[in-house]
C-alpha cells in the first residue's frame, strides 16, 4: 500500500533537503556593484511598501570574487509566499467544537429550554424536543452528537497519520496509534469511576465499566487507524461495507437465546443479551449497555465513513467547490439511504444500527459540508472562533466538565434573588440564563487557553 492508494502524494510532506553553506547563506555584496536580481513571475507586484520584505538571495560562483562582509544585496518580494502543504482544515476543528459544544453544555440548556413558560410555543417545543434524545427507536439532533465525534475522528487521523507515515516508516505511526487507543480506553475506564466502587458489586450493579463513551472513542480510533495505515481504500471500503452488513445480518436473522422470534426491542435482541453474557463488570443499563461489545463493529464503520471524507478533503485533485459538492451530495444520499434501510432495520442509537450508521454519518457529512464551505472555502472564519476554541481542546474540557460544574459556579453569580427576579418576567428564564452562563465559563476557560496554545494532546 502507499500514499498513492489514497489521493495522496508526497508533496503534501514537503521535507527541506540540507543545503551547503554557499547555496543557501545570505552573500554579502557591495551595493554599489550589485546587479538587479529578478523576482519569479509567479509573485504579483506588492501594492505598497508595507507588503514587501527582504530576502536574502545567494550569489553564484561568478561573483564570488565581489563578496565582502560587510553588505548584502537589497532585495524586496511580497509577503505573500505560496504555501508548500495544505493549511490546517479550520473547519474541522469548527466541526469539533460544535459538537463537544452540545456535549459538555447542550444538556443543561436543553433542561432549562423545557422549563421555560411562556405559552404555547410550537418552534420553542421543536427545539426542546431535538435537544433530547429517542427513548430507543427514532432520530433527533442530540442523537447525532456522539456519531459525529466518531465520524471527525476518523476525518482527523487521516491529516494526522498521513504525517507520520509520509516518510516510509509505518511503525512509527502504528505504535502511536495502539498508543493513543489504549490510553484513550484506559481514561475512559478512569472517568467512570474506575476501581474506585471495587471491580463490581452485585448488589448495588456498580463497579468498573469496561466499554463507555471515551472507550469506545478509543477502540474506533485504534482499529480504524491500524486500517488507514495498512489497508489501501479498497480494503476501507469493503471493510465499512462488511461491518454495516454482517451487524444487520446478526442482529435481523439471529434471534437472543431464550426469544421466540428476532426482536429490536431493549433487552430482548441479540446485542444486549451479548452484553448481558459477555461484558463483565459495571453495564449502564445493569444487564447490557448502550457502548456494549456488538454495537461497537458498526461504530467503527462511523470512524470509517470519516476517513472517507478525510482522504477526499485530503487530496489536491478536486477543488474547494467540488470537494463541498460531494460532501454535501453524499451527505444527502446517505440520509435517504439510512431513512429507508430504517423501515426494515430500525434506527436505533443505543444498537449503533447499520441504518442508524448512514443516517447520522449522512448529517455529519453534510454539516462537515456547510462548515467547509462557510469557514474554509468562503473563508467567513470569524463567527466560528468560539467553537475553535473548543475544538482545539476537545479531552481537556469533556474531562474537566466531570470535575468542574460550570453551572454551580453560575450559580453562585446569577442565583438566589437574581434569577428569581429574572423568573419574575418569563418564569424558567433564570435557569435559562444559569446554563447559558455556565457555558460562557466554558468558553472563556477554553479562549484562555488557546491564546495561550496550551493543548491537551494524548
Amino acid at each position: 500500500m502507499s500514499l498513492n492508494d489514497y489521493g495522496l502524494r508526497m508533496s503534501d510532506f514537503p521535507e527541506s533537503e540540507p543545503k551547503s553553506a554557499s547555496e543557501s547563506a545570505p552573500v554579502p555584496v557591495p551595493a554599489s556593484e550589485a546587479a538587479p536580481v529578478p523576482v519569479p513571475d509567479f509573485f504579483p507586484a506588492p501594492e505598497s511598501e508595507s507588503e514587501s520584505v527582504p530576502v536574502p538571495v545567494p550569489v553564484p560562483e561568478s561573483a564570488r570574487e565581489f563578496v565582502t562582509a560587510s553588505e548584502t544585496v537589497p532585495v524586496t518580494v511580497p509577503k505573500f509566499v505560496p504555501e508548500l502543504a495544505p493549511s490546517r482544515l479550520v473547519s474541522l476543528d469548527v466541526f469539533r467544537g460544535f459538537v463537544m459544544f452540545w456535549i459538555v453544555g447542550g444538556e443543561a440548556i436543553a433542561h432549562a429550554l423545557a422549563g421555560l413558560n411562556w405559552g404555547e410555543s410550537s418552534v420553542l417545543d421543536t427545539v426542546v424536543l431535538q435537544l433530547t434524545h429517542v427513548e430507543w427507536e427514532g432520530f433527533r439532533f442530540y442523537d447525532l452528537i456522539f456519531p459525529s465525534f466518531i465520524f471527525i475522528v476518523g476525518t482527523s487521523l487521516v491529516f494526522s497519520l498521513s504525517k507520520l507515515a509520509a516518510p516510509g516508516d509505518r511503525r512509527g505511526a502504528t505504535r502511536r496509534v495502539i498508543k493513543r487507543g489504549l490510553l484513550l480506553w484506559l481514561i475512559g475506564i478512569i472517568f467512570y469511576g474506575g476501581i474506585s466502587k471495587g471491580w463490581y458489586d452485585a448488589e448495588t450493579h456498580e463497579g468498573v465499566r469496561l466499554l463507555g463513551v471515551l472507550q469506545r472513542i478509543g477502540i474506533c480510533y485504534l482499529v480504524t487507524g491500524l486500517l488507514f495505515l495498512h489497508v489501501p481504500l479498497r480494503g476501507l471500503a469493503a471493510a465499512f461495507l462488511t461491518l454495516l452488513a454482517g451487524y444487520w445480518a446478526l442482529l435481523s436473522f439471529v434471534a437472543a437465546p431464550g426469544q421466540d422470534a428476532v426482536s429490536f426491542a431493549e433487552g430482548k435482541n441479540l446485542a444486549d443479551w451479548f452484553d448481558s453474557e459477555y461484558l463483565p463488570f459495571f453495564k449502564w443499563k445493569v444487564t447490557h449497555d448502550p457502548e456494549g461489545i456488538l454495537s461497537t463493529l458498526p461504530a467503527i464503520a462511523t470512524c470509517l465513513l470519516g476517513v472517507f471524507a478525510g482522504i477526499l478533503l485530503k487530496g489536491e485533485t478536486l477543488t474547494r467547490a467540488k470537494k463541498c459538492g460531494l460532501l454535501l451530495v453524499a451527505g444527502a444520499a446517505l440520509v435517504f439511504l439510512g431513512n429507508y434501510w430504517g423501515e426494515h432495520f430500525p434506527v436505533i442509537k443505543n444498537l449503533w444500527t447499520s441504518s442508524f450508521v448512514l443516517l447520522a454519518g449522512g448529517w455529519s457529512l453534510v454539516v462537515l459540508g456547510v462548515f467547509y464551505m462557510v469557514v474554509d472555502w468562503i473563508g467567513f472564519k470569524g463567527w466560528a472562533m468560539p467553537f475553535v476554541w473548543i475544538g482545539m481542546n476537545p479531552i481537556m474540557i469533556y474531562l474537566l466538565s466531570s470535575v468542574v460544574d460550570f453551572n454551580e459556579i453560575a450559580t453562585r453569580v446569577l442565583g438566589g434573588p437574581l434569577s428569581g427576579w429574572i423568573d419574575g418576567i418569563v418564569p424558567g428564564l433564570g435557569a435559562l440564563l444559569i446554563a447559558l452562563a455556565g457555558m460562557a465559563l466554558v468558553l472563556l476557560l477554553c479562549r484562555f487557553l488557546y491564546k495561550k496554545e496550551t493543548f491537551f494532546r494524548i
